[in-house]
Parts: structure tokens; C-alpha cells; sequence
């Protein structure tokens, strides 16, 4: 089977990770740079092309990794192969869905999955309202399209709060606003889920006075046991957004664990380093099953 990885490079951990799975497979894949994609529309057939080659008939699946940067594009090109009859581990809408944070949470309150209080607004007039109904500082100030933690703010009283968000509003910069769940100590859950599976989860800590536990910002990661509700949340979402593969973010709180965000191109080196779990493996299999199907 032919299979693309979408992704702006091979040195980058995860892709390099399922290429070498998919090649002990007995796979051709190809590393594709999607921002050197190009769609062709209106004359004839829809072609896709990877700087001058007309790769539109080349794959049979496609494995998106699309980067924050270029979320727009990189799902334009995602829609182009599903639009051939390629199958692709993350569809398109899935994609730009769960780049967006009030999306993806908008969805999951909809859905009736628990989420922590958020709100979010453009006004700076109401900055205190959205403060008291937050039940006041410390809060939590999150770009909306932020990633590995970057564009998240705890905010520790109500100046810097209203500092804070006056000044994203000011750079036209969309945000979040969530209530401090203290509890959870700079702790949460990063589940793996492929297809209709749990392959992997890792419980993530911060460094000492950090409350953001991403492993980029130099916290830690360990295996965890999840409950069956935290199992059963990470499952409904990826299937509420559409996607096929997705890291899924969970916080635990006195009132039961909260949905914080969904990744749909999930970094595959720390939970593999915390669990052992060959999880390049298991995208590659599912991804060829499901392309097999397709034929």
C-alpha cells in the first residue's frame, strides 16, 4: 500500500516514527511536505500537486500531521485526497475542529461531555462579569489555537487577569477563559486513541510551580490507570470531531475529570518514552486496514 505522511519534515519524531513502522510493514510511504502542496480545481479532474508532480492518484491513505501554522491549508489539502477517494486517519473537518479550542469545546458541552467552566468573549467591558462568573482569579487565559502549552496564562489575582485578557483583546487575539481547577496540582491525562480504541495513556505533571503540564514545557510523564468514565470521555470526543487518531486531553477535578482539548496530530515521543507502547504501530495498522476497505 501506498501511503503518504503529511507532515512538514522527517526529522520531526513522530513522523519519522510511523515511517519506519509503515516500511517494517512492507508499506511505500512518503514523507509530504503539504505546505509545498498545490490544488488544481477547474479544468478537468482536481489534481493535487507536491511542488510539480501530480501525486493525485499516488496514495491509498494518508496520514495527517498538520502543524498550528498552516491548519487552513493543511486540511484544504487533507479535504483534496479524501475528495479523491483517499482514506486519511484524520478527516479535514476533525482537523480544523479541534485546532480550535471554543470549538472543540463548544462541541464536547453540546455533546454533554464535562468540560471546566469556560467562557469566552471579544468584549473588555466585561471583563468583570466574566471574571465573577469564573468565581474570581486565579484563572486560566488560553489562545484559542495554542499548542504544546504555549498562549496559556495562569492568572493569580484580578489585575493580572484583567491585564492579561484586555491586552489579547487589543491584539485581536481569540481566547478562553477557564475556572483554576487546583486540585489537579499541574497534573493531567494525555490519552492515545486509535480508531475506536485506547492504545496508550500517560499522566503528565508539571515542574515544580508550573501549572501547565505539557511535556515541552519540561514536565514529566508516567503510565496511568484510566477510570472507565475517562476512557468512555476520550472515545465519545475523537468521534464527536471525526477524527480517526487524536491525543485527548483530561483533567481531574473534585467534581470528576473534565475534557480540556483534543490534538489531532498528537506527538507520539513522550507517550511512547512513558508507557513503552508502540503506538506508531498501532496508526499504521489501523491505517491500513481502513485502506484496504477503501479499494
Amino acid at each position: 500500500m501506498n501511503i503518504a505522511i503529511l507532515s512538514v519534515s522527517l526529522s520531526v519524531y513522530s513522523t519519522r516514527r510511523i515511517a519506519e513502522e509503515a516500511e517494517k510493514r512492507g508499506h511505500f510511504v512518503e514523507q509530504i511536505d503539504y505546505s509545498r502542496c498545490t490544488v488544481s480545481l477547474g479544468e478537468g479532474r482536481p489534481r493535487i500537486f507536491y511542488q510539480e508532480e501530480d501525486i493525485s492518484r499516488e496514495f491509498q491513505v494518508i496520514i495527517p500531521r498538520i502543524g498550528a501554522k498552516l491548519t487552513r491549508h493543511g486540511a484544504a489539502i487533507v479535504k483534496q485526497f479524501e475528495l479523491s477517494g483517499c482514506f486519511s486517519t484524520a478527516r479535514s473537518m476533525g482537523i480544523t475542529r479541534a485546532r480550535n479550542k471554543a470549538r472543540t469545546l463548544q462541541i464536547m458541552a453540546r455533546k454533554g461531555v464535562p468540560v471546566p467552566k469556560t467562557l469566552f468573549s471579544i468584549d473588555p467591558e466585561s471583563i468583570p462579569f466574566q471574571l465573577q462568573q469564573l468565581g474570581g482569579p486565579p484563572v486560566v487565559i488560553k489562545l484559542q489555537q495554542g499548542t504544546q502549552g504555549l498562549g496559556v496564562i495562569l492568572a493569580e489575582s484580578e489585575q493580572s487577569a484583567r491585564s492579561v485578557i484586555d491586552t489579547f483583546y487589543k491584539m485581536d487575539q481569540p481566547i478562553l477563559v477557564q475556572e483554576y481547577i487546583r486540585e489537579a496540582e499541574g497534573e493531567d491525562l494525555r490519552i492515545i486513541v486509535v480508531g475506536n480504541d485506547i492504545v496508550a495513556a500517560m499522566k503528565r505533571t508539571g515542574t515544580f510551580g508550573e501549572f501547565r503540564a505539557n511535556v515541552h514545557r519540561g514536565g514529566s510523564a508516567e503510565t496511568v490507570l484510566l477510570t472507565p468514565k475517562e476512557e468512555r470521555m476520550a472515545l465519545e470526543a475523537v468521534r464527536y470531531l471525526g477524527l480517526g487518531v487524536a491525543g485527548v486531553d483530561i483533567i481531574r477535578s473534585n467534581a470528576g475529570p473534565r475534557l480540556l482539548e483534543v490534538n489531532a496530530s498528537p506527538g507520539l515521543q513522550g507517550i511512547e518514552s512513558a508507557t513503552g507502547i508502540n503506538v506508531a504501530a498501532a496508526i499504521v495498522k489501523y491505517a491500513e486496514y481502513n485502506g484496504s476497505r477503501k479499494k
